[in-house]
């Protein structure tokens, strides 16, 4: 066996298809439990109301937000929650066949985060789709939030990041981002 023979083998395992399930739904449950468990630990350990200081300027505060990112949108549950769906369905469809594996923990961490706030807006209130979604990481200087909305944003840096770093094989006219390696 000559040495191209032996390497072989490991070319053609590193360039299997992935199967996008396998590895976006495991980090979107993660992401989901997570922060429903520690959402549970906030409503429990700080509905007396007063913040908890733990370092810097980071406090725990109990905060309900029927509305979405900064408190914007207050009393639109319903229509914010079928839009965080709609996220959810569009992602798991557009990624479906993608072979990054960057795209597809991406995808994972966006769908469990739209997905841990979604379980808020249907059990957490009355009515349908009209719960709030509990916050309680406050830095004092930002806006409260919690481990479902860090979930949206490393997604989507990660996207970001992915679309900045690679270069598109199907780009005839060169407008794809290019490898920085190449």
């Amino acid at each position: 066996m000559t040495g191209d023979d032996a390497s072989a083998p490991v070319a053609e395992a590193t360039s299997a298809p992935l199967n996008p399930w396998r590895l976006m739904l495991p980090i979107a449950l993660l992401v989901v439990v997570t922060d429903q468990l520690t959402k549970d630990w906030a409503i429990g350990s700080l509905a007396d109301g007063g913040a908890r200081h733990v370092i810097w300027t980071l406090q725990w505060n109990l905060s309900f937000n029927s509305g979405m990112a900064f408190s914007k949108g207050q009393g639109a549950g319903p229509i914010i929650g079928l839009l965080a769906l709609l996220v959810v369905v569009l992602i798991a469809v557009s990624v479906r066949h993608s072979n990054s594996r960057t795209v597809l923990v991406a995808a994972g961490f966006v769908m469990g985060g739209a997905l841990g706030n979604l379980v808020d807006r249907l059990f957490r209130g009355e009515g349908w789709l009209h719960g709030s979604v509990i916050d309680f990481i406050d830095f004092q200087w930002f806006p409260i939030f919690n481990v479902a909305d860090v979930g949206v944003n490393v997604g989507g840096i990660l996207f970001v990041l992915w679309s900045l770093f690679t270069a598109k094989a199907d780009d005839p006219l060169g407008t794809a981002p290019k490898d920085v390696s190449e």
